[in-house]
Formats: structure tokens, sequence, C-alpha cells
């Protein structure tokens, strides 16, 4: 029953997704199985999300790097405006947490199994449990409500969709992940 009605809300989600997509006069991905994917990521996060946005390569485009952010936007709240380094643990983990065309980076050392673990011990991320796992609302003292102002926390590992959500994606050494404020 509850493949079931996994397999309904991935369809619902992925027709949801098309006409966000056409909505917003973007392209869509050209293969069904990257809507799909997305998809099955978007239950998993407890989110649905736009993934039709290209990603820009770490130190190229547009997003301000390794230099202090203005507070202003949605950065009017954030804890921390420019790349810092968390931890003392065995494994290494690098979080890219983007919003407003600007990015922080994050490196947390930590002995811990899972991306969501070392993320909240380190106060990085907040939220609340949800059906699907850990549903962020707050990255980086950043908020993202989707009942307000349809904004959400997109997550990606090494520039793809996520296929599950931060608080059951073990840390992969040499990954980089991504937390995105969507609208």
């Amino acid at each position: 029953m509850k493949k079931t009605l996994n397999s309904i809300l991935l369809v619902l989600l992925a027709i949801v997704l098309a006409f966000s997509v056409s909505a917003c006069g973007t392209e869509a991905d050209n293969s069904s199985e990257s809507s799909a994917v997305n998809s099955k990521a978007e239950i998993s996060a407890e989110s649905s999300a736009e993934s039709s946005q290209s990603e820009t390569p770490q130190n190229q485009g547009s997003t301000t790097e390794s230099s202090e952010i203005e507070k202003t936007g949605v950065w009017e709240n954030a804890t921390y405006l420019s790349d810092k380094e968390f931890g003392n643990g065995e494994k290494t983990l690098v979080v890219e947490v983007k919003a407003e065309e600007k990015l922080v980076t994050f490196t947390v050392k930590t002995d811990k199994a899972t991306v969501g673990e070392a993320l909240q011990e380190q106060g990085i991320v907040e939220g609340e449990q949800g059906q699907y796992g850990l549903y962020i609302k707050k990255v980086n003292g950043i908020t993202a409500d989707y009942d307000i102002d349809q904004s959400y926390w997109a997550f990606y590992i090494n520039g793809e969709y996520a296929m599950s959500g931060v608080d059951t994606t073990e840390i992969t050494e040499g990954a980089v992940y991504k937390l995105e404020y969507t609208k």
C-alpha cells in the first residue's frame, strides 16, 4: 500500500514539476528518467523542486564566493556570511549553502554517519521530522517556509538533485552537498 501511494505521489509530483517548469518559461529536462529521479528526491526531502536550473560550477559564474556576503534579502538573518569550518571528526563534509545567487561553503569535520546528523550537530540546519524524514526549514539562520511564500531548501549531491533526505544520506568523502533556497 505504501509503495503504491509513493508511486502515485511520484507521478503527481512529476506532473506538478512539469507545470511549474513550463509556467516559469524554462526548458524541462529531456529525459523522463530525470523527472522521475527528481520527483523521488522531492518526496524524500518532503518538498517539491524545480530542477531545471543549471548548476553553476564551483568558483565560476555569478555567485558570491569566499567573500563576505551583505546582510540583505534572505541573508538578513544568516548566521554566517562567509565560508566557515566546523568540528573535529574523521570525516569531512563540504556543504554549499546558496540563496539569492549568493553562496557560502561550510566544511564540517565530523564522526556522524549522515549529512543531517553532522549539520544538526553544528547548528547549520533546523527542521522538523516529517513523513519522509527531516524537513529542513532553516539553514544557516535563513528560513524557508513553503506555507508562507512557497520557498523550500532543495538538497543536491554533486550537482544532482538528491534521491534521499539529509538525515538518510550517508557522508561520502569528496562529495559536495548543496542546500539551495528555492522558490
